[in-house]
């Protein structure tokens, strides 16, 4: 497979931004960039601990937006599934990230740059599960 390189050097930008972001968040506020944690301590708020989580999810829809205004081709026109397949999803993603104590940027990009263990097994099943998912859905139950 023959990537531009611009595509690589995208992708290498895109990677030390995450890490250098989550290494200064652990460094200069001891918190960790997992985002179903984030989202988790707002439900139910807590009184002096809104503030830094809300910031945190605006600035990533903010940057999505950002994203999506600059350079639209990084979004599909179209979903390639129905509405009740996305709400599936977005609920067995929660059950897991629930379930794992953590998502793939609280695991994968944290918890492993901090040599945990666990993080390297749980973003080891959270891989292993996509592409288990993946190849059932494409290949024997047939989905687009």
């Amino acid at each position: 497979m023959n990537v531009p390189t611009s595509d690589l050097l995208a992708a290498l930008a895109g990677g030390l931004t995450i890490g250098v972001a989550s290494s200064f968040m652990l460094i200069f506020s001891g918190r960790i960039a997992g985002i179903s944690g984030i989202i988790g301590g707002l439900i139910p708020p807590k009184s002096g601990d809104t503030d830094w989580r809300f910031t945190f999810l605006l600035g990533l829809l903010i940057g999505g937006l950002a994203l999506r205004l600059l350079y639209p081709a990084a979004f599909p026109t179209e979903i390639p599934t129905s509405s009740l397949g996305l709400i599936a999803a977005g609920l067995l993603v929660g059950f897991g990230t629930r379930l794992g104590n953590g998502c793939t940027s609280g695991h994968g990009v944290c918890g492993i740059g901090r040599t945990s263990r666990r993080s390297l097994v749980a973003t080891i099943v959270f891989l292993a599960t996509g592409m288990l998912t993946v190849f059932f859905t494409h290949h024997v139950f047939g989905a687009a």
